[in-house]
């Protein structure tokens, strides 16, 4: 009985020795011979932790490291290595700063670690260009793959004190870089590279695509690689609907992703473009509503209205932003709502915008053929200030007509957000009340513009 009572009290006494010394830091040591800087710069790759660490004239440094697990980036004057430091670890690295790639050591408690990182840094250095890696035929890129994928995945089972957490994430990017490539293989890489327009993937070079779980949520948010590849196997399915459906390529994308059962990988792929999507949709509303009926992200969701919100306010028959104070090229200021009572088709344009410039003689021509007519012609360039003295003399030696002013804020005007005007030429028709007839009128080479003022009776 006194021998159990005793075992029992050492067990409990070594629990409590474990729990007093479990350590929060690393230490972190070493020498780096021929070293001119008088201190070394660590940084945490996620960026919340940026240290100094003093060297001695004789290259010696010695620290802790008070930041957690993970990947760490080390600068020794014109030299970096990556270094990964967990708590507990008693890492050295040893290394002559005149031929540092070749002479660096890490050794110690934990250096399994870097010492993979330093093995794949090396590996991923001896790959074939990529004109040559993409052009090779489907056995001989498949086995090269897998020749690098199986060399590191035992580098990890073989080398001492590889930081087991890194070990089981690191196992599952090797797989994922390894499908990742496959799929970059088969939709565009070969085709490019070895010039096979006809190229078509066979089924067993992509059998190993279609072990994927596209629904894993934790390795969606931490592998890039991971999401790349969910990505594009969603992008197949997108293609696809738009071609049954005759619907724009974005507008399927929603349609595809909203049926994805995963709620973080569905709000983030439905959110990812989504501006985009509904700034360049045909159908604001339909876009919208698809949206909006399938994102469960309020934040998400938020945004896209606010965007939504926008973009109807400029829809037909709604009232025009408007600008104040304008430079007119003629002298003086111009404000839009001064040109109430009349049409007025709108031209924003720049000096530098070769397809505006092209615009310059059709406009004219449409400008004489309405004049004396209810309708006037306004010329908002949005060249910058620098360029102001070009815009006076592209306007005085084009002999452009109609008003001429100049945007505020060149490019980051207001109206041209509120216009939500991304691109030039940009033509805008607005009504004699001042309200939206087009916000995306034809140009003046488009015959539809004429077609368009003859229905409006100009």
């Amino acid at each position: 009985m006194k021998t159990l009572i005793f075992s029992f009290g050492l067990i409990l006494s070594l629990m409590v020795f474990n729990k007093e010394t479990a350590v929060d830091y690393a230490l972190f040591s070493g020498k780096i011979e021929n070293l001119e800087a008088e201190e070394l710069t660590l940084i945490k790759l996620n960026k919340t932790f940026k240290k100094k660490i003093s060297v001695a004239s004789n290259g010696v440094f010695s620290d802790t490291i008070r930041a957690g697990s993970g990947l760490y980036l080390l600068t020794a004057g014109k030299n970096s290595v990556s270094i990964y430091l967990n708590n507990g670890n008693d890492i050295t690295l040893t290394a002559n700063s005149k031929d540092f790639n070749h002479s660096l050591k890490i050794s110690g408690e934990g250096s399994g670690t870097t010492n993979y990182l330093l093995l794949k840094s090396k590996t991923d250095s001896q790959k074939l260009e990529e004109s040559l890696f993409y052009a090779l035929d489907e056995v001989e890129f498949k086995n090269n793959i897998k020749k690098s994928t199986l060399l590191l995945s035992k580098a990890l089972d073989t080398l001492e004190g590889v930081d087991p957490a890194f070990k089981a994430l690191e196992k599952r990017k090797l797989n994922y870089n390894y499908l990742l490539e496959l799929s970059k293989y088969a939709t565009g890489k070969h085709v490019y590279w070895s010039k096979q327009a006809y190229y078509k993937p066979t089924a067993e070079f992509l059998s190993d695509l279609d072990t994927l779980d596209v629904n894993n949520e934790a390795d969606f948010v931490s592998i890039n690689t991971y999401k790349q590849l969910v990505i594009a196997h969603y992008n197949d399915e997108i293609k696809a609907l738009s071609k049954k459906e005759s619907i724009p390529y974005m507008l399927a994308k929603l349609k595809v992703h909203a049926t994805i059962a995963n709620e973080t990988i569905k709000n983030e792929l439905l959110f990812t473009g989504a501006e985009y999507g509904l700034m360049k949709a045909t159908d604001v509303e339909a876009y919208y509503k698809t949206f909006i009926n399938a994102s469960t992200d309020a934040a998400n969701n938020a945004k896209i209205t606010a965007t939504y919100n926008k973009l109807i306010s400029v829809n037909k028959g709604k009232p025009s932003p408007t600008f104040t104070n304008y430079e007119k090229y003629s002298g003086g200021t111009l404000s839009l709502a001064e040109l109430k009572g009349q049409y007025v088709y709108i031209d924003v344009w720049a000096t530098w915008c070769v397809p505006c410039l092209k615009e310059i003689p059709d406009l004219k021509r449409v400008e004489k053929a309405y004049h004396g007519k209810n309708i006037v012609f306004l010329s908002i360039s949005i060249d910058e200030s620098k360029d102001y003295d070009k815009w006076k003399n592209m306007v005085k030696t084009k002999e452009l007509g109609g008003i001429q002013v100049l945007a505020d804020k060149g490019g980051k005007s207001k109206f041209l957000d509120d216009y939500f005007i991304s691109s030039i030429p940009r033509f805008i028709l607005l009504d004699p009340e001042g309200n939206i007839v087009d916000k995306k009128a034809p140009r003046p080479s488009d015959p539809e513009l004429l077609e368009l003022f003859n229905t409006l009776e100009i």
